[in-house]
């Protein structure tokens, strides 16, 4: 028996163009990541695609990700299941800061580590600080102790790999056809697991926005084919 599986990045955000470290920072999608999660809902649409349930973060431009492509499909009727596990990686101090005075003030070298080295963390926001998920009400019925205050992409990994094979994975392999609308980092991490990408090679893997990567897996949930919709 064959399982499907698909896989998309929310669209891009309205902080694109000013150029910040996003992360958990709760922002909206801009009208090209609008534009560009519709035709990706157009695109599975036009592959005859029935999704039995959608997951996707907490974020807002992921649940709209998700809501808009569901739109698109004449699908919303499906459940949609919101998870902090499946969020953008945390930028810990670096976020919501400009990417390029950022480098000023650290230098291109250690900001490059922090960005693009698979276990290296930014430094991590204080208790007190607004940015520290811990303060958000939004988190408010999480385990704090889950909750990071920085995070590597190894760390991201861990994070989303661990909740995919616990609670999406089990799903997927009893019949169900499941979206995953995570984010960069997120989807990242689990294309690392199904396309066999080695942890030294992942930081270079460029996940583009909106643009759906639909899995057919087997039996034991392993990559029979991988289809980019674009």
């Amino acid at each position: 028996m064959q399982h499907q599986l698909i896989l998309v990045s929310a669209g891009e955000s309205e902080w694109l163009s000013l150029n910040l470290f996003t992360g958990w920072s709760d922002v909206l999608l801009s009208e090209r990541g609008r534009e560009s999660a519709e035709k990706a809902g157009r695109l599975l649409k036009k592959e005859g695609i029935l999704l039995d349930r959608a997951y996707t973060s907490y974020l807002r431009r992921g649940i709209r990700t998700a809501s808009l492509i569901l739109q698109q499909m004449h699908q919303e009727y499906i459940p949609v299941i919101k998870a902090w596990q499946l969020n953008e990686r945390h930028y810990g101090a670096l976020q919501e800061l400009s990417k390029i005075d950022t480098a000023r003030s650290y230098g291109d070298d250690r900001v490059a580590d922090w960005r693009r080295n698979y276990d290296v963390e930014p430094p991590a926001v204080d208790a007190d600080d607004d940015r520290n998920p811990a303060n958000d009400v939004m988190y408010r019925k999480v385990d704090q102790s889950l909750l990071p205050v920085t995070e590597s992409l190894k760390d991201v990994e861990k994070r989303v790999w661990g909740y995919y094979t616990a609670e999406i994975a089990p799903k997927v392999l009893s019949g169900e056809t499941i979206m995953i609308a995570g984010h960069s980092s997120s989807i990242r991490a689990l294309l690392q697991h199904f396309d066999h990408i080695p942890e030294e090679k992942a930081p270079g893997l460029e996940i583009p926005p909106a643009v759906p990567f639909v899995y057919t897996l087997d039996e034991a949930g392993h990559t029979l084919e991988k289809r980019t919709l674009a």
